[in-house]
């Protein structure tokens, strides 16, 4: 059994703590537990993205650690929007909208705790089920009464927003329906611990209050800092958007290489925040890095991680196989052709044309700058196409060497990859 301050710890050893209302009192009551503790998400889009991984994570090291974690998914939240971390007001989506969100993102959780019968079960809820059936009467007079303006004002998710765009009701009312729920869950399962990104501390400390006024009880929060990179651009961002948990929206490949790319300076932290690496294997690969940082061994451990625990052993396996291919230490037609076509999707291409010369499609594909950089890197031997070296610039690329019938690899030299598709 890990004692309370063990895990507090090492949550304060992976970076995972931002704020708590009470460290010494959480220790102690997570050493006379177990405590049961919740985490909400609220589903504005069909998945969750690799931001929301991180306090995934935290309610599974906290299930591993003896204690019972709740999964909400926002039904009831996800129709009014949080104000937390916006500069002006979301776009509400349609009820049949929100709840094919709901169903997609309870999908998504589930594979990451345990639900047995055991006190320590997890449990998935929607807090749609014990907000739909309440008159908005009885909301405003036996929970809206307990809530001052005066401290609602206070909050910096709403403050921010009346000193720059304004605020709905609607928005406004967000932190009120969250710690409706917090009651609730303590009413109907004794939770007692809320657990969110940092943003939420305010809507959090809400709950608490409520608890307080309403139950005469006792409770805690801890929240979560927010993801950031150390080069100022936005955690879980590329050039071509989200990265998403859902691997129709972001594919296995996708999410290795997004991993696997991450910068030295943050691949450590990031070690520690989506992994259950131990203190001595972070340790070793943090050496590693800082006298080795060229073979990129930290880098490829944390995205074989992340990649296999979100989309399974068998689908990191093929995301690597093909990756060696691409780069020609496989066969390029014995690997997985769904993978290796989300892996092409992702390079610069140019579309596969009849009688297309090889010097031509290295330049639509944007791999060489002109048709005479072209000709230059064939003649210095550094054009490859399928990984095999391009003899001259005459070459001309051929139906035949279509892969799986729908592409054609490019590399310039080592490291830079392309395609033709067909």
């Amino acid at each position: 059994m890990v004692t309370g301050r063990e895990l507090i710890e090492d949550l304060e050893w992976r970076g995972l703590v931002a704020q708590s209302t009470d460290r010494e009192e959480l220790i102690r009551a997570l050493d006379n537990g177990p405590v049961t503790l919740y985490i909400g998400f609220d589903p504005t889009a069909p998945s969750l993205h690799i931001g929301s991984l991180a306090v995934l994570l935290v309610l599974k090291r906290f299930q591993l650690a003896g204690h019972r974690p709740i999964a909400l998914v926002g039904g009831a939240t996800g129709l009014v929007g949080d104000p937390s971390g916006k500069s002006e007001e979301r776009t509400l989506n349609d009820e049949s909208v929100v709840a094919d969100f709901v169903s997609r993102i309870r999908k998504q959780v589930e594979p990451y705790l345990d639900f047995d019968s055991s006190p320590t079960g997890a449990l998935v809820v929607n807090n749609l089920d014990w907000t739909a059936p309440l008159s908005a009467i009885a909301f405003l007079r036996d929970i809206g009464k307990h809530f001052s303006v005066n401290q609602m004002l206070a909050k910096d998710s709403v403050s921010s927003r009346l000193n720059a765009n304004g605020i709905s009701y609607t928005e406004f009312s967000y932190q009120v329906l969250q710690g409706f729920d917090f009651l609730e869950l303590f009413r109907r399962h004794r939770c007692t611990l809320q657990i969110g990104g940092s943003d939420q501390w305010g809507n959090i400390v809400a709950g608490l209050d409520l608890i307080r006024k309403v139950e005469q009880g006792s409770a805690h929060c801890l929240t979560i800092p927010l993801v950031t990179k150390s080069d100022g651009t936005k955690f879980g961002k590329t050039a071509s958007g989200t990265i998403w948990l859902d691997g129709e929206l972001t594919s296995p490949y996708a999410l290795y290489q997004y991993w696997l790319g991450v910068d030295d300076r943050d691949v450590i932290s990031y070690i520690r925040i989506f992994t259950f690496a131990s203190r001595d294997e972070v340790g070793a690969l943090e050496k590693e890095v800082a006298e080795n940082p060229g073979a990129r061994n930290a880098a490829r451990y944390l995205a074989r991680d992340v990649t296999a625990r979100v989309h399974g052993a068998d689908a990191m396996a093929k995301v690597e196989e093909v990756s060696k291919a691409l780069f020609g230490q496989g066969d390029l037609a014995a690997v997985d052709g769904a993978t290796l076509a989300a892996a092409a999707s992702s390079l610069p291409n140019a579309p596969f044309t009849e009688g297309l010369l090889a010097i031509d499609a290295f330049t639509q594909a944007g791999l060489c700058e002109s048709k005479s950089a072209a000709r230059r890197l064939i003649k210095e031997g550094g054009a490859y196409v399928n990984n095999e070296r391009v003899a001259d610039e005459s070459v001309i690329l051929q139906k035949s060497q279509l892969i799986k019938g729908n592409l054609i690899l490019l590399r310039k030299g080592k490291r830079e990859l392309g395609a033709v598709l067909a």
